[in-house]
């Protein structure tokens, strides 16, 4: 009787806890500046998530910038396990770091909650390039290598594996100009300081007068650019994009992971948020627990393949 009287009390103990979760504000922490594609993200759910918590929940963003992310990435992994630390989580590049540095952290450092955004790469020119089509511009590659340069945010990135994996594809060869940021990029794409360019779909949105987008690499076209044909379409079986969610640190329990979840995917589903995040431009591309955890895996192979094949650093 003693035992089950004390096995009836622990298990009260533990729905009180999860029904009094979360007791004080949740931080999330996002390892870029304010005001950028992340952060804009990441404080766009959090409004959300407090309403799907209830209760007066708080959620509060936190900027650490540095490092490409990996200071955030890092604070987030390293943080007590208990519901009350996120982060943002943005792939390839949070793991495509962990290849060309030192990093205190890894694919298996994160609990993965949920994904909300998949932006993906492009291949671009400028608006007045000779360059009608992406088989034009294959072509000119495979019949001089090299002379083609492809313009990109910056090394060991999606804009790199985008242009690495779509030169394996076509059996072509791009000589590749890394600049400090997608505003750079794109701007020597526009000049046509470079031939052309991978860049996020929605890094080109703004730009329709400027830039000409030959393909997209995703599996099938976005809603954002629908007269755009896909990689694959045009026989190129690429698939490269910038992947942006929530994780916490390894070990969190699993009813707190399932309630974050939960209210997680209630956001994703209020209509109030997805036409919010639809005036971001954001294309909302929802992926919970396993099926983010398998992506990051994913893209932490590509990383480790494209690093193996052609060291960035």
């Amino acid at each position: 009787m003693k035992k089950t009287l004390t096995a009836l009390a622990l298990a009260l103990t533990a729905t009180t806890a999860l029904a009094d979760y979360p007791e004080k504000p949740i931080e999330v922490v996002v390892g870029y500046s304010a005001g950028g594609g992340t952060d804009v993200m990441a404080r766009t759910v959090a409004q959300f998530l407090e309403q799907e918590l209830g209760d007066g929940a708080s959620v509060v963003v936190k900027n650490m910038p540095g490092a490409g992310g990996q200071i955030g990435f890092t604070e987030v992994a390293q943080a007590d396990a208990d519901g009350y630390t996120l982060g943002t989580f943005n792939l390839p590049a949070a793991l495509a770091l962990t290849h060309d540095r030192d990093a205190d952290y890894g694919l298996n450092s994160y609990t993965y909650l949920a994904n909300f955004v998949e932006d993906p790469n492009t291949i671009t020119v400028a608006a007045n390039s000779p360059y009608q089509t992406l088989d034009e511009l294959l072509e000119a590659a495979r019949t001089d290598p090299g002379a083609i340069t492809v313009g990109l945010s910056a090394l060991g990135g999606n804009d790199h594996f985008g242009a690495n994996m779509m030169a394996a594809a076509a059996g072509a060869e791009f000589t590749l100009v890394p600049f400090k940021g997608a505003s750079m990029a794109r701007t020597a794409i526009m000049g046509g300081h470079v031939a052309a360019g991978t860049m996020t779909l929605g890094q080109t949105t703004a730009f329709p007068d400027e830039l000409r987008v030959l393909a997209v690499l995703a599996d099938e076209r976005s809603s954002f650019r629908p007269e755009v044909p896909t990689a694959k379409e045009l026989g190129y079986d690429v698939k490269m994009s910038s992947l942006r969610g929530f994780v916490a640190p390894a070990g969190l329990d699993a009813a707190t992971a399932e309630t974050l979840r939960a209210a997680l995917s209630a956001v994703n589903e209020n209509p109030d948020f997805q036409a919010t995040m639809a005036e971001q431009g954001n294309p909302i591309a929802f992926m919970l627990g396993e099926a983010f955890a398998a992506t990051a895996a994913e893209q932490d192979a590509v990383a480790a393949r494209i690093w193996a094949e052609s060291p960035w650093k």
